[in-house]
């Protein structure tokens, strides 16, 4: 009778792991892409330190969504982090992994702090439209003003006059109901902030903003081959077609669209990135 007790009891024992094991694998991890490079942070918020940039074609298994800002993913080294859940970074290929507290906010503050600034900048994106259409609105919606004339420091409340970022936030707010940061070094920390910049201008995809360091010259030997610690003074919206829309003095003609080849554009950039999520 003692054996048969301490037999039953094992197999209670293993039937119970056996179900945990199940349960376990019911939340496995499900296969992603990494469509274009993004932060890989150590925490699920902005302010978070990253072990660096995922790039294109890196392999990762999602965890968990921790909200509709965040995946906690492991990459191909074993490292356990998170991503922002956008599709213009990471392409998944099954499930995307279970949701914590029902996609809402979760305790970490993921939600509030995915791409949000301190300068006033929404990271909320339109509930409707691929990010082509939106792209297509906001450079309709800046193109719109073309003429306008330039004055700096420019109210916010009204189109009669743009700087240069007040005239790429209205494109925004207009084209893609968002609303940006309301200066350039605001915006470029709210694109920066999405992950997926580049310096080179010629990998910029129409919509991108674009990003100046101050002007020195006509010539590219006045600029410093290092920009990354350059103030940014300037943005525009990248048109493609080696294009850029903006304003940026008075007797410039106020919002008008500038060749970047060969220009001090060129030799001025800094970064550029989507201010899209």
């Amino acid at each position: 009778m003692k054996k048969q007790l301490t037999a039953l009891l094992l197999a209670t024992t293993v039937t119970f792991s056996v179900g945990a094991l199940t349960a376990e694998q019911a939340h496995a991890a499900s296969s992603a892409t990494i469509v274009s490079g993004v932060n890989f942070r150590k925490a699920p918020n902005t302010d978070s330190a990253t072990y660096g940039l995922l790039k294109t074609g890196v392999k990762v298994d999602i965890l968990d969504k921790v909200n509709n800002y965040w995946y906690k993913v492991r990459d191909d080294q074993g490292r356990v982090g998170y991503i922002s859940t956008s599709s213009k970074y990471v392409r998944t290929d099954g499930s995307g992994g279970s949701t914590s507290n029902g996609g809402g906010t979760s305790n970490s503050g993921g939600s509030s702090n995915a791409g949000s600034t301190s300068n006033g900048g929404s990271t909320s994106k339109p509930s409707t439209g691929s990010n082509s259409e939106i792209v297509n609105k906001v450079i309709a919606a800046g193109q719109k003003y073309l003429g306008t004339p330039y004055e700096f420091g420019s109210d916010r409340s009204n189109t009669s006059t743009f700087d240069c970022s007040d005239f790429t936030r209205q494109a925004f707010k207009e084209g893609a109901g968002i609303t940006l940061p309301s200066d350039s070094r605001g915006q470029a920390a709210y694109v920066k902030s999405l992950g997926g910049t580049t310096t080179n201008w010629r990998n910029l995809k129409p919509g991108d903003l674009m990003f100046f360091m101050d002007y020195k010259g006509t010539k590219a030997s006045t600029y410093p081959s290092d920009k990354s610690n350059q103030r940014i003074s300037h943005v525009g919206i990248y048109l493609g077609d080696e294009k850029i829309l903006h304003t940026y003095s008075k007797t410039s003609g106020g919002v008008r669209i500038d060749s970047i080849a060969g220009k001090h554009w060129e030799y001025r950039f800094v970064f550029g990135g989507s201010a899209l999520k």
